[in-house]
């Protein structure tokens, strides 16, 4: 089998791809193609017939080997149509929806369509149906809506709900914790970013809002949510408007407490859009991005021990590394397998992909049988797995006394236990010397950012200082301009006053030649008189 990722140059490229995924589905065995798969390797699967359109932002279930998605967007358009592929067949199919016949017939726009168009919506399956909650939708509602689609029957209709009914909102997670569903955050209609609890029980279908304590996750839209242990909800990633985020936020569902462990994530980039699933004790990150880059990793974190790894690395621009896809979890022949669709990385996606998970006893066997054993193994991996960067001086583990252990229980049982305690211990306290040795390595980091810090602080003040005495400097020159306009304005009022005068002068002298002429005119006259006679 040729499992192929290439970045499509040219024609020739697409003649290439086009070629070797037939070869792909020449070579795959339909009935048995599971057994091709090799462990922990993302494979495309051919596909018989035709396809649904790309697109991302739906939502997927699997339920007896069919995967079903829901509604999504492609190109600004809300999609209301279902998908069905056959993990079996490798087909799909669309499944028609049938008109609640309970509903209520005075909403006639409602009528027209069984489900409206959906994005950014949560669906899970609880006893016979889906349920779809929340999303962006063109169809106006306040408040949270719970369609449901009854498999059985096809019938698609809206859950009358009770209590505190959350705001509608879009790209909130959504875990089912026995008979209750919890909605962490979102983004409502008008944009505003959410970070609170929800719950429905949905035994009684009422709401309820949930007073945490402790400093929550900051608001956030296009994360992801697990539950360990039916106690611990998580919440990783996502993004605000500004910020994408790769921090995690653990829940206590018991104490309805936050808090915010400290485990090494240098591997994981921040992210949104990303699709997790979580199977026993693993929970499995695929995709997302940062609009930017698309996040090549598939991730798995074991949620006991708050511990990142690294499944599979994709190539660039692969359909995966993808904002707005799914992903769901899938028993086939036996075999845990993990099932993506749709996303969009510039290109609107409508591929599967498929992953078979190698068994997790066959690389992390269980050590520990005996009831004392197991406590001593999860109060280790309690403390390891909470305890805050700064305290993580673990004290020794204290030896274990097993005399209180019957004498029925053969001795070369409990020796092999102890062995086995004392392997994990040593695995354990490599564990504890990784992180102090991580440790190590920020708080060198952080006295290196201290100690820039501080210079930079220095040159601040410095050019705080130069900007200071300029600025006295600009004042006093502004005062010597002011006082030069003032002299300006006072040289222009006496050049004004010499000008009068300058007139002034010339029509005096102008006066006085004309008095002057007069005078020697008169003269002339008497003497001609006086020499006549």
């Amino acid at each position: 089998m040729i499992v192929y990722i290439l970045q499509l140059k040219n024609l020739t490229d697409i003649q290439t791809a086009v070629m070797r995924a037939e070869e792909v589905k020449k070579d795959m065995d339909i009935s048995s193609w599971p057994l091709d798969l090799t462990y922990e390797q993302w494979v495309a699967l051919p596909v018989s017939g035709a396809r649904p359109s790309a697109r991302y932002k739906h939502a997927a279930a699997v339920v007896d080997d069919k995967l079903y998605i829901t509604g999504g967007s492609r190109n600004g358009r809300y999609l209301s149509d279902i998908q069905v592929f056959d993990l079996r067949s490798l087909t799909w199919s669309s499944l028609k929806l049938k008109t609640d016949p309970n509903a209520d017939k005075s909403e006639d726009s409602g009528l027209q369509e069984v489900l409206p168009g959906t994005s950014d919506h949560c669906m899970i399956k609880w006893e016979n149906k889906l349920l779809l909650l929340g999303g962006h939708s063109k169809k106006s509602s306040n408040a949270m809506i719970v369609h449901f689609i009854n498999l059985e029957t096809h019938v698609c209709g809206v859950m009358e709900t009770s209590g505190k009914i959350p705001v509608a909102c879009g790209g909130h997670s959504l875990t089912l914790v026995g008979s209750k569903l919890i909605v962490f955050g979102g983004e409502d209609r008008s944009r505003k970013l959410l970070n609170d609890v929800h719950v429905l029980d949905l035994e009684t279908m009422t709401w309820s809002l949930v007073e945490a304590m402790q400093t929550p996750p900051a608001p956030r839209f296009d994360h992801s949510a697990a539950v360990h242990a039916e106690r611990y909800l998580l919440i990783f990633g996502g993004c605000s408007h500004s910020i994408f985020f790769n921090d995690l936020h653990v829940l206590d569902l018991q104490t309805m407490e936050w808090s915010q462990p400290q485990i090494q994530c240098d591997l994981v980039s921040p992210r949104a859009g990303h699709a997790g699933i979580s199977i026993d004790e693993m929970w499995y990150i695929v995709g997302g991005g940062d609009n930017s880059n698309g996040c090549l990793q598939t991730l798995a974190l074991d949620m006991s021990k708050l511990v990142w790894s690294t499944l599979t690395t994709l190539k660039e621009r692969h359909q995966l590394a993808s904002e707005g896809l799914s992903v769901c979890s899938a028993v086939i022949d036996g075999e845990k397998h993990l099932v993506a669709f749709g996303g969009y990385n510039g290109k609107y996606n409508n591929e599967v992909f498929v992953m078979k998970l190698r068994p997790r006893d066959s690389f992390h066997p269980k050590i520990f049988k005996s009831p004392a054993a197991a406590a001593a193994a999860a109060s280790v991996t309690a403390a390891y797995a909470f305890a805050k960067s700064e305290k993580l001086d673990f004290p020794q583990i204290i030896d274990l006394n097993f005399n209180g252990v019957e004498n029925n229980v053969p001795k070369t049982d409990m020796n092999i236990e102890i062995d086995a305690i004392k392997e994990e211990k040593k695995a354990l306290e490599l564990s504890i010397e990784e992180v102090r040795a991580e440790n190590s390595k920020l708080r060198d980091k952080i006295d290196e950012l201290n100690s820039n810090h501080t210079e930079l602080s220095k040159e601040l003040q410095s050019v705080q200082g130069q900007l200071i005495s300029e600025r006295s400097r600009c004042f006093k020159l502004e005062a010597q301009i002011a006082e030069l306009q003032k002299m300006l304005e006072s040289f222009q009022s006496v050049e004004k006053e010499v000008q009068i005068l300058g007139r002034q002068k010339s029509a005096l002298e102008q006066e006085l030649e004309l008095s002057a002429a007069q005078r020697q005119g008169s003269g002339g006259v008497w003497r001609w008189i006086a020499g006549g006679t």
